[in-house]
Parts: structure tokens; sequence; C-alpha cells
């Protein structure tokens, strides 16, 4: 199983070249970086976690710019969204950015997705969070369109453009892996006819693991990876992953300085070089 870090980039805490180094040198294959374009004042929507929303989530700099400044001091590891909003983007300067970063990092990009739960960011965004799931569906088949033709076109009940044309195209083919995230049977059902790899969270169980595993299976579809996101340090749970087949647990690392930060990395690498 491999090892990657699940986090918040913000203007307080340790900077995204310095993190990208300490995590190629403790050896952690991927960085996953959460996204939030902006946090209403006025918020209805519950955060997930239970409580305040924390600190982090209202600082949080721009995914694709901050994976390109670790890009650009690393040389093997993974570069990650984790996860974008996809519904609240734009799907044709989207598929620019991945496919930019896919090309300054030389095809080490994962496109993390999901729907996202701030109903008032969604529609400070101008996006219905009612037709979202239907939403992010079609831009991910638009997303694959521009990717993957020289002359794109998609035509949608939310998604709809004459042919265009985009460069540059991922250096990944057909394209960089698109990873989904949720547990729901919409996130699933997505799972298996649009995305190539699965972001459970981490109170995901073993058996469920198992469970998806077998529906996709059944498709034919034998060889989707599985990366547990933002993790804590349960050694425990670590070896039940592992034994229920997931690929990767990302541990979540908490947004601190940059001292703190490597003091945290160096001891979460101990624990998995005990694993």
């Amino acid at each position: 199983m491999k090892f990657g870090i699940a986090t918040f980039v913000t203007d307080e805490g340790i900077g995204a070249a310095a993190l990208g180094r300490a995590l190629e040198e403790r050896g952690f294959d991927s960085l996953f970086l959460a996204e939030h374009s902006h946090i209403p004042v006025s918020r209805e929507s519950p955060y997930p976690g239970g409580g305040d929303l924390p600190r982090p989530y209202y600082r949080t700099l721009d995914p694709f710019v901050t994976l390109a400044a670790a890009a650009s001091v690393t040389e093997n590891l993974l570069l990650a969204t984790g996860i974008a909003l996809l519904p609240q983007r734009d799907v044709i300067h989207t598929a620019n950015e991945v496919a930019s970063l896919d090309h300054v990092s030389g095809g080490r990009v994962i496109f993390g997705v999901g729907v996202g739960w701030n109903r008032e960011e969604m529609r400070n965004h101008g996006t219905d969070p009612r037709t979202r799931g239907a939403l992010i569906d079609e831009q991910l088949q638009a997303l694959k369109a521009i990717w993957t033709q020289e002359q794109a076109e998609f035509h949608g009940k939310h998604v709809d453009f004459d042919p265009i044309f985009a460069w540059p195209k991922p250096v990944t083919k057909p394209h960089p892996p698109i990873y989904v995230g949720g547990e729901s049977p919409a996130a699933i059902n997505r799972l298996v006819n649009h995305c190539d790899g699965w972001l459970p969270r981490p109170d995901i169980l073993p058996e469920d693991l198992r469970r998806v595993r077998a529906q996709l299976a059944e498709r034919g579809r034998t060889d989707v990876p599985f990366t547990i996101f933002g993790a804590g340090r349960d050694r425990e749970r670590l070896e039940g992953w592992a034994e229920g087949g997931a690929d990767r647990v990302t541990f979540l690392l908490p947004t601190r300085p940059e001292a703190e930060t490597l003091s945290w990395l160096d001891e979460t690498a101990e624990l998995v070089a005990k694993l």
C-alpha cells in the first residue's frame, strides 16, 4: 500500500514548495490538495465534520497554482486535487488547468473531484445544488472529450458547447486519472460509469471496500485504485484498509507552520516505516 498526504495549503502554513520537497524526501508518493474558492459569510450548510468550520477552509490557496509550485521542486510526487469542486467550475477552464499542470509536471496529475457540500458556495458560482450530481456527470464526459479529441464538442442538458480547439492535451494518455470522492449510491455509480479511482473517507470499513470492489468487478473493472482520503494515524485501521483492498492511504496533515509540519511528517513517516 502507498501513502500520501491530504491537506489544505493556506497563507498561514507551510509553503507549497517546501511541502512538496518534504514529502518526496520522506517517501510519500502523493499530495492531495483541497479546494474552496471562498466561504460565504452567511452559511446554512452544516460542516460535515461537525461544529465550527475550521480556519483553513477560509484561507485555501488555489490547488492548481499550489500544485504547480510543488511540481517545480519535485520529480516523482503525484499532484492531486482532493477534491476539486467541479460543479462550481467552468469545464473548459478546468480542462485547460488540469492539462497544463499535467504538461508542466511531466504527467504526474491525479484529478480528484466531488460534488461538494456547501450549498451557499455553490449558489455564488451559479450552481443549483439540486442538480449538481447531474452536472458533474456531464462535466466529466465533457472533460474527457476536450482532453482526447482534436475538435471537441459536447451537448448535454447542463453542459453545452460547439466544436472547440483546446491545447495542451494532457501528457498522460488518454487523460489524467479521475478519482471521485463520496460513498453515496450516486457517488459509487459515478465511479463505475465515469471515473478511474475512488477517494472514500476514513470512516469507510474494509467490508465496504470489498463490496464496492465486487460491484466494479461485475462491470469488468478489476483494477480501479482505492485511496483512503484524509486518514488519521491509526495503525489498526491502516491494516484493515490494506486487507480490504485499499491501494493508498492519504494522511490528513494539519495546516501548521513549516517547523511543526516537518516534525509531524517525520512522525508519520516513522509510522509508515513500521507497517
